[in-house]
């Protein structure tokens, strides 16, 4: 039997286990976890914070005390409902926050029946620096082709198509749960953690060949709340751009259907659309605020392209890709379904 700690150096380590168990608290494990973890809190999150107060208010003994009759109980739970039928051989890795106490606890317990259980040495926050240190490494090592074109003009629609023809796709609104502009929030889908989208972004960067061609959309610093990483974005910026310049009657079209959520929710966008306020003239505003109340969703598109997404694309573009001084530039009227595979078929075809 291996030693009952484990130090992970790379993560390509982690593949060794048949099984990873996260034994922290549901909201620990919902912040962010390893890839392919399962969570079994030896301690919920109601007992986490009452032990925890204990220790604190009372003294570390009476803490100790009652965390182990909750931990002993909640082994005890895990243990019946779901491993009593693994075989002698499995090899299972224990995870906690620190390498500490409770994945110490599960750890001793499987070994004691015989299983050849390892603890994770550090815990989580040794899978979080070699995230960290991933995400600052992979990025440069990857050849790029970025996405660029104005609001509406289908990039993630096209981007999906392009992987459709079996080629690399690094998808960040899908991994950040959003579309990347002020109206880019999904009813109903909250974004991850900030750590949860680094370890979804570095799962998605490791599956890459790099041998091949990844397509990107232009993006900004932020997608929502979250960041992207420095050397993500600085990668990003620093290659290859494919322009899509779209009829402008197309774009608005294809943001009526595809931002077909807004109109079903007129008081979810005008909340929305607030944030802008700042930025225009009160008159604007205003013709925008009656164009909601009256539905007139056509002409409140048109004018958000016109005076507030178009200019800001412009500059963005400019100050920030490198690549968008001289980038192929791909024209359509027809951002329909059919468009969208026309345009994946000729970026896929023109791409070295």
């Amino acid at each position: 039997m291996k030693h009952e700690t484990f130090t992970l150096e790379n993560l390509d380590a982690l593949a060794s286990f048949d099984e990873i168990i996260d034994v922290r608290s549901p909201a620990e494990f919902t912040e962010d976890h390893l890839p392919g973890s399962s969570n079994h809190p030896v301690l919920d999150d109601r007992q986490r914070a009452e032990v925890g107060t204990l220790y604190k208010q009372v003294s570390p003994f009476e803490a100790r005390k009652i965390g182990a009759a909750y931990v002993a109980a909640n082994i005890a739970s895990h243990l019946q409902k779901h491993f009593l039928d693994r075989p002698k051989n499995w090899h299972p890795l224990i995870v906690c926050w620190r390498g500490g106490q409770r994945s110490g606890a599960l750890t001793h317990i499987f070994r004691r029946i015989g299983w050849d259980a390892q603890q994770l040495d550090g815990g989580y926050k040794t899978y979080r620096r070699l995230v960290i240190d991933n995400l600052v490494d992979l990025p440069g090592k990857l050849t790029l082709a970025v996405l660029c074109g104005a609001t509406g003009s289908g990039k993630s629609r096209v981007l999906q198509a392009i992987a459709g023809l079996g080629e690399q796709v690094l998808d960040l609104e899908n991994l950040a749960c959003h579309k990347g502009s002020v109206l880019g929030a999904l009813p109903g889908y909250p974004q991850p953690s900030q750590k949860q989208f680094e370890s979804k972004l570095l799962a998605a960067l490791r599956a890459f060949d790099r041998q091949r061609t990844v397509y990107v959309e232009a993006e900004s610093r932020k997608i929502g709340t979250l960041h992207l990483p420095m050397a993500m974005i600085g990668a990003m910026r620093a290659a290859r751009c494919l322009e899509i310049v779209a009829d402008f009657d197309a774009r608005v079209d294809f943001l009526l259907a595809d931002y077909q959520y807004f109109t079903a929710a007129p008081d979810w966008l005008a909340s929305r659309l607030s944030t802008l306020q700042p930025l225009h003239s009160a008159e604007t505003f205003r013709r925008w605020r009656d164009y909601l109340a009256q539905r007139k969703w056509r002409e409140l598109v048109r004018e958000l392209l016109t005076l507030h997404y178009d200019p800001l694309y412009r500059r963005s573009q400019t100050q920030n890709y490198a690549g968008y001084g001289a980038p192929l530039t791909l024209t359509t009227t027809d951002l329909h379904p059919a468009g969208i595979e026309s345009l994946a078929r000729r970026i896929v075809t023109s791409t070295p």
